[in-house]
């Protein structure tokens, strides 16, 4: 009895480069889903600082002008 059996029936898989791209792309898109979420992550953030402008004016010592409600 012969067992013996060609390389190529006994493997399991294919290796090469159509496995490659096959990597290659899926990290590609994992890459531009988080950077998508971490855009989205910085809009929808309420806690961020918010730039505003710088006041030249003095300030006044005290509630001057205001009148006090009973």
């Amino acid at each position: 009895m012969n067992d013996k059996m060609p390389r190529k029936k006994a493997r399991q898989g294919r290796e090469g480069f159509p496995i490659l791209l096959v990597l290659i792309a899926s990290l590609v898109m994992a890459g531009i889903v988080w950077a998508i979420v971490e855009i989205y992550g910085v809009v929808i953030d309420e806690n961020q600082p918010v730039e505003t402008e710088q006041s030249t004016e003095t300030p006044v010592d005290g509630p001057q002008g205001l009148e006090q409600q009973d």
